[in-house]
């Protein structure tokens, strides 16, 4: 009895740890990296789930095959309860066959939730000037994966950010901007936890 008590402590104050795997937008391109909306939650879950750690693995210009190559090693090394997936938008705006994007993002999918973790997928638009047909299919390849794993998912993570809120590019939300995704995340997130 004195041994589980002593042990007691330990396992309470363990931390959990929640994997951010995406490209630029979360990866936080053109703003500093604490004002990006992975360093916004780690500030969120400091008050209000502190056992809780963000770990911001994403890479600017980063595609779903790319992401296929590094997960295994970076889910190997943090070892995450819960994996925010927030990939694709490169492969769209690249002209990716689609059926190759769905092929990757559905095998990250598999090796997170192979891994033990919960996974919330996190949906992405692409500009009109694609072709409806393309934006079309691109943007219900997300509901498609979720409902397929049986996931969680963001349908798209920069509703509500307006026009304004965009850097020059018009790709890369300003900093401002940030505390909005943050919101639209926690949505589904907050259930997760």
């Amino acid at each position: 009895m004195l041994t589980i008590l002593l042990l007691l402590p330990a396992v309470s104050s363990a931390q959990s740890t929640i994997l951010v795997f995406g490209d630029s937008l979360s990866a936080g391109y053109g703003i500093p990296r604490e004002a990006a909306w992975p360093s916004l939650l780690q500030a969120e879950l400091n008050r209000t789930h502190p056992h809780y750690k963000v770990i911001n693995a994403s890479i600017s210009g980063e595609t779903t095959s790319g992401g296929v190559r590094r997960l295994p090693a970076t889910l190997k090394e943090h070892r995450p309860s819960l994996v925010i997936l927030e990939l694709g938008a490169n492969d769209g705006l690249r002209g990716t066959k689609l059926d190759l994007t769905e092929k990757s993002l559905n095998t990250l999918i598999t090796q997170s939730q192979a891994a033990g973790a919960k996974v919330l997928l996190l949906g992405m638009q692409l500009p009109p000037n694609y072709g409806v047909a393309y934006t079309k299919k691109f943007k219900s390849l997300y509901p498609k994966l979720a409902q397929r794993h049986r996931i969680e998912l963001v349908p798209f993570m920069l509703e509500g950010v307006e026009a304004h809120e965009f850097q020059a590019d018009n790709l890369h939300p300003v900093a401002e901007a940030q505390p909005k995704i943050l919101q639209t995340v926690l949505q589904k997130l907050k259930g997760m936890l």
